[in-house]
């Protein structure tokens, strides 16, 4: 997968979080979670698009693990929701088959990363 094909991926799940969020309740739990979510969904482009513009490959691995760690966090919230059942409509599993996809690629070029140039 090339970078710019990740970044609108990426972008994409930061918009549909943010969508996920809006839709929680306002109740405490509600609006903590909307927060968590919010906060971890977004990021996690955010430091990939750093990563693209890294000084060194020990940066681009860095900030890629950092996105990678926002990916997981991420997921979880999302398996809170889920589980929950804080959604009043159907919860998007394709999210969360998402959210899996786009952890398993981070994870995948931290890898190929590493093992480049041995």
């Amino acid at each position: 997968m090339k970078g710019d094909e990740l970044a609108d991926r990426l972008l994409d799940f930061a918009v549909r979080n943010i969508e996920v969020a809006s839709a929680l309740s306002k109740s405490p739990a509600g609006r903590h979670i909307a927060g968590q979510i919010v906060d971890s969904g977004t990021s996690v482009g955010a430091h990939y698009e750093e990563a693209r513009g890294a000084e060194s490959k020990a940066d681009f691995i860095h900030k890629l693990g950092v996105a990678l760690k926002e990916c997981r966090e991420s997921r979880y919230w999302l398996k809170v929701i889920q589980r929950a059942k804080l959604l009043s409509g159907e919860f998007p599993t394709d999210l969360l088959v998402e959210a899996d996809a786009l952890c398993a690629i981070l994870g995948r070029s931290i890898l190929t990363t590493k093992n480049r140039g041995k």
